[in-house]
């Protein structure tokens, strides 16, 4: 590993300046992906700033029931917090499900969310990748590729976005804030990860010196019927196979309002919004639901034979995450 230069800033502005004077820096908060990174040569940064300090550790439920994370609250204290349990139960559960004990501890909200990719082709320095070194080819696309994408892919890249908790964020429409030398902005969560296309090596819209400093949660009062279905090879710590982020609100058998995050299927997290068009003011039933997963991955990428099986595994897993909604509804409404 090469050396690399430390650096610890106290406040958001100095970790900016610290990022603006020298190229080739990067942030460095709970360092569960980037210390990985370093250690295995697939990023080679000159600087690391330590933002561990940062005063951006805040989680509050606002007036209007939504919420507001600080970047660097860790991954363990939203999922174990009342109030998210009670009023996005699918979010605590992703976040419980999205990590060992340890990693959730450490791992921050902020950094969750800018995380690496886990394809063998970006990891292994010894295979050409597109993400890592532009314009090198994709050394996957004829190899072992079974962990990767099957939607929102492209002839460069389909490497699978790994983050749990990134699908209920996109389904709850979160918004990311982000401060830089020029300020502060907001970005639309599906905005926030850009689809590989001809450039996948840019995977955000913020550039090498802006820093996410808080994501907003709006207010979604139906989304305390929500799950969260993972499934993978094995049940404990495992990246997903195809996972669901659902929230249902249903009206005399009917769908009146849904949100769908898609997860270990797409090079992005990735919003079923044409399945959620198809279901609502259709009754809830696993034939409707099935008909709305089958024209969310109609258009799927079936090009690679190793990971066409996630295709299926993911309208059957949006199916099942659906029904155990609907079922803990009617189950809700039959004790009144």
């Amino acid at each position: 590993m090469k050396s690399i230069s430390f650096a610890r800033a106290e406040t958001v502005d100095e970790a900016i300046a610290a990022v603006t004077a020298r190229p080739n820096t990067v942030f460095l908060a709970g360092g569960t992906t980037l210390v990985d990174m370093l250690r295995i040569g697939a990023m080679e940064p000159d600087n690391v700033v330590d933002i561990n300090r940062l005063p951006l550790t805040g989680l509050a439920h606002t007036p209007d029931g939504g919420l507001r994370i600080g970047a660097m609250v860790r991954m363990s204290e939203v999922a174990a917090d009342p109030g998210v349990i009670q009023r996005y139960p699918f979010l605590s559960i992703a976040l419980w499900k999205g990590a060992s004990p340890q990693i959730r501890n450490m791992a921050s909200m902020g950094g969750n969310l800018m995380q690496k990719v886990r394809c063998p082709g970006f990891r292994d320095t010894a295979f050409a990748c597109n993400k890592r070194d532009p314009g090198s080819g994709c050394g996957v696309m004829e190899g072992f590729h079974r962990g990767n994408a099957v939607l929102g892919t492209s002839e460069h890249c389909f490497a699978m976005h790994p983050s749990d908790v990134a699908n209920p964020l996109t389904a709850l429409d979160a918004v990311v804030h982000v401060q830089g030398p020029k300020g502060t902005r907001s970005i639309a969560f599906d905005d926030f990860f850009l689809l590989p296309g001809d450039t996948p090596h840019l995977e955000h819209p913020i550039t090498q010196d802006e820093l996410i400093v808080r994501i907003d949660v709006p207010a979604l009062p139906f989304a305390v019927n929500s799950h969260y279905l993972k499934v993978r090879d094995r049940e404990s710590y495992e990246f997903a196979g195809a996972s669901a982020a659902v929230a249902l609100d249903i009206e005399d058998g009917a769908v009146r309002d849904v949100r769908i995050g898609l997860g270990g299927v797409a090079t992005k997290p990735w919003r079923a919004r044409i399945a959620e068009s198809v279901l609502v003011g259709k009754p809830a039933t696993k034939d409707n639901f099935a008909a709305a997963a089958g024209v969310e991955l109609e258009a799927a990428d079936a090009t690679h034979p190793m990971n066409r099986f996630k295709i299926t595994l993911a309208q059957r897993t949006l199916v099942r995450a659906l029904e155990i909604v609907t079922n803990r509804i009617a189950a809700r409404e039959g004790r009144k």
